[in-house]
């Protein structure tokens, strides 16, 4: 509430009436933060997917334990019980907080990279609404790489929710690449969107994709294509 000037938007999009799950951009390590304020400000406890070592850190691990987040163990078979996990929550009503990417983006502009497919496997599973969120601040107060914070001046974040992406007519199809790639492929240009609108810019054509070997000289492209299939 010191560190930062709030510009809170879009809370009408969020849904009263169900569980769902809700997207966003990763820029920084103090973005969950925001993102999770902007949630409970508009009356929705998060349950946030967090990668698990983050669970063993004193102090932060308790807190994420007794607030009922939600560990991701990363490339172990134990990923599935975090997908598991996750559409318990969303069956019983709850906000299901998710960063699509995985990890910070490592687009030299902060603008969203390609996404993971567990937030496409998690919303076909459920049929549940999934609400894109951009976020765009929050690398001000704690840069992308940096351990220490900068409070002073107070820095604006700015955090917009946006209706619901549109994967109905992805429902029923069998859960391949493809569909999840579609799946993952909407969710990310639905957050890509409301980010050039905050930062009035356009985002670059081709999204960065980090599995992809960047051309020497080249820091901005990375392609977008399908590869093996992803857990959370």
């Amino acid at each position: 509430m010191v560190m930062t000037r709030r510009e809170w938007s879009g809370a009408e999009n969020l849904p009263t009436d169900r569980g769902f799950i809700v997207a966003s951009n990763h820029m920084t390590n103090v973005d969950p933060l925001t993102f999770a304020h902007y949630l409970w400000d508009n009356g929705f406890p998060p349950k946030i997917l967090a990668k698990s070592s983050l669970f063993k850190v004193p102090v932060l691990g308790w807190m994420l334990r007794s607030t009922g987040q939600i560990p991701v163990y990363r490339n172990t078979t134990a990923a599935v019980d975090s997908l598991a996990a996750a559409a318990a929550a969303v069956e019983a009503g709850d906000c299901v907080a998710v960063f699509p990417e995985g990890t910070l983006t490592r687009e030299p502009d902060l603008w969203p990279m390609t996404g993971k497919t567990g937030v496409a496997r998690l919303a076909l599973m459920t049929h549940a609404p999934v609400i894109p969120v951009a976020q765009w601040g929050a690398q001000d107060l704690l840069g992308r790489y940096s351990k220490w914070l900068k409070p002073i001046p107070p820095k604006k974040v700015t955090v917009v929710a946006g209706p619901p992406v549109v994967l109905d007519d992805l429902y029923g199809r069998p859960l391949d690449n493809a569909t999840l790639r579609e799946a993952t492929n909407r969710v990310m240009d639905a957050i890509t969107a409301l980010l050039e609108d905050i930062r009035g810019e356009k985002a670059p054509a081709v999204r960065y994709d980090m599995r992809k070997p960047v051309p020497p000289g080249d820091e901005r492209i990375g392609g977008d294509h399908a590869t093996k299939p992803e857990l959370p």
